[in-house]
């Protein structure tokens, strides 16, 4: 079958625009041997802005991350924002990468669009890791800020994360507007890497933002006087891996006055592109932390810190009873969240203290804000969302310490109003030793906070998608289960169904949800007879349907059986997985 007349023409401007050897050998050998299929792949749709920018495989075309969709992205973004907000030439937009392939090249590629629109560039010089790019653009007064990362996705892939001039990531109306911008912007204005280092336009800026970021992580882990150290014996490991986390967290375990107590995996200490000893580079993933197990076994060390490669999520493990525990990001996000409400002065009105956790995370920080007396915030997934609607709290009065993400995101807004796992990494080691003086380890702490306020315990998994088209058909067949919805799943009744797809909400009178719609997204949330809550939701950055599934009970075993309960009704009555191609992680 030959290649229809659009398919061609979409190749052919490809062509045309593309000025990169690489990708353009790679789109003419795919119309020379007539591949159809591929070409259709790698040309459509267009790479579209998501819950995290740009991310994608790094391929010629379209719809994939290279050199000109790179180009384009920022030639539409710099148009928008000279659209949008006042002296952006002089603001400035700041620029940060990570070491993966091909980083440096579309960082530079970045900064020559920008400057081509005569908008300075605060450029850092090596690679960084991402939390360093909001604090840099809220630091500096800059208009925005692009950081070149795919964090924790495989080593062919790489994105485009935007933030905005508050320091969040980018949410509707921006992304839409940028993403119409760059279709007016599509031809190329500059391929001059060299502008880096020949631009008046262009100012280093790492030494600008380094110690200040630094100084803030101290003043939040120790608000009461930042220039305490830690006495402690406790050693933990370390690992980057393989990524740009570890000189900034040397810097911060020595401004915590734990240096000689860090130990960091060896094999994974440097930036590796390629990151060689993980199947997966993501903390989350199981087997990430087997090299770091056997780094703290051998040192006879209990507890262990990791950061994801571009070092915005926090993993953390703790040796008990002769086994490792892996934190989930739930159980990390309580302990960091009661923690810092411990250390929240009594002078100050509780009721005033804010925390916030996005919907598909654990519902136990919601508890513990009824049983204490502090504000709770429920957000849509995303820091997007958590940091944006943080601030919006800030100017509503309350004081925002904490959010978090059941994907190991942690933010500590004191520093910056996106995920960090060196920040978090800070306020967990100071909160291990305030633990320690109470006779607690981190685990204990946690068993301490479950008789508090009931045990949580999850079923979380995801479904790998052949297509979205077959993701959104397996929503759509959910939603006729039932009219308006499905009114049970297994023997229990649906109590709330919250649809945010199609802006459905059992639970208001209205119907209308409590958060915001999208219909480009599927999303559905439930809560069951039994107590039970999940999400289910089509990813917005992998090709994944994800389930968060929760229960409470009176005891942690109890709590287990019924979220692995409701998670076989969900496969065996929703998603089938066999019957639709979907496999289970």
């Amino acid at each position: 079958m030959g290649l229809s007349p659009d398919l061609k023409e979409l190749a052919e401007e490809w062509l045309r625009l593309d000025k990169d050897k690489s990708t353009i050998d790679e789109i003419y050998r795919l119309l020379q041997q007539g591949d159809a299929a591929e070409l259709d792949r790698r040309l459509r749709p267009r790479i579209a802005f998501g819950t995290a920018g740009l991310r994608g495989p790094m391929q010629a075309g379209f719809a994939c991350m290279n050199a000109l969709t790179v180009i384009q992205a920022s030639q539409g973004l710099a148009a928008y924002l000279l659209q949008t907000e006042q002296d952006v030439k002089t603001r400035g937009i700041v620029i940060g990468r990570d070491a993966r392939h091909n980083s440096e090249k579309f960082a530079k590629l970045a900064a020559a669009a920008f400057v081509a629109k005569g908008i300075k560039v605060w450029w850092y010089e090596t690679p960084s890791h991402t939390p360093l790019v909001p604090f840099g653009v809220r630091e500096l007064g800059a208009a925005a800020g692009v950081m070149v990362t795919a964090s924790h996705n495989p080593a062919c892939d790489n994105g485009y994360k935007v933030y905005w001039s508050n320091g969040c990531q980018i949410i509707p109306p921006h992304d839409a507007g940028i993403a119409a911008a760059i279709q007016q912007h599509l031809a190329p204005v500059s391929w001059d890497t060299s502008i880096v280092d020949d631009s008046l336009l262009v100012e280093g800026a790492l030494g600008l933002v380094r110690d200040k970021y630094h100084r803030a992580i101290q003043c939040a882990a120790h608000p009461e006087d930042p220039s305490i150290k830690i006495e402690s014996d406790i050693g933990f490991v370390y690992t980057p891996m393989h990524g740009v986390g570890l000189p900034a967290m040397q810097r911060c375990a020595q401004d915590l006055g734990v240096a000689s107590q860090m130990v960091v995996v060896p094999e994974q200490a440097s930036p590796d592109p390629d990151f060689p000893t993980v199947k997966f580079p993501n903390p989350e993933e199981k087997g990430a932390l087997d090299l770091a197990m056997r780094t703290a076994d051998a040192s006879s060390i209990s507890l262990i810190l990791a950061s994801d490669p571009d070092a915005d999520r926090l993993a953390a493990a703790e040796k008990v009873d002769g086994r490792w525990h892996i934190f989930s990001g739930n159980q990390l996000g309580i302990l960091l969240a009661s923690y810092l409400l411990d250390r929240y002065p009594t002078s100050k009105p509780r009721e005033k203290l804010a925390m916030l956790a996005s919907t598909v995370s654990s519902r136990m920080l919601s508890a513990l804000a009824q049983k204490e007396g502090f504000h709770f915030a429920e957000t849509l997934t995303g820091f997007k969302w958590l940091g944006n609607v943080a601030r919006d709290l800030d100017s509503a009065g309350y004081t925002v310490v904490f959010a978090f993400e059941e994907a190991l995101g942690y933010m500590v807004p004191q520093t910056v109003h996106d995920k960090d796992s060196i920040g978090a990494a800070a306020v967990f080691l100071t909160a291990a030793v305030h633990w320690a003086t109470q006779g607690l380890t981190p685990t204990a702490q946690l068993q301490k906070l479950y008789q508090h306020v009931g045990y949580f315990e999850d079923a979380n998994t995801y479904l790998v998608s052949p297509s979205s088209a077959t993701t959104t058909a397996v929503f759509t067949a959910i939603r006729a289960l039932g009219t308006p919805h499905p009114t049970t799943l297994g023997a229990h009744e649906i109590t709330r169904w919250r649809d945010l797809t199609l802006g459905y909400d059992s639970a208001s009178s209205s119907h209308v949800p409590d958060l915001p719609v999208d219909p480009a997204a599927q999303m559905i949330t439930c809560e069951l007879s039994d107590g039970s809550r999940f999400t289910v939701r089509g990813s917005g950055t992998e090709p994944k349907i994800k389930l968060y599934i929760e229960c409470v009970g009176s005891s942690s075993a109890a709590a287990k059986a019924g979220a692995n309960a409701v998670l076989a009704d969900l496969l065996r009555e929703w998603f089938k997985p066999e019957a639709n191609g979907l496999v289970l992680a």
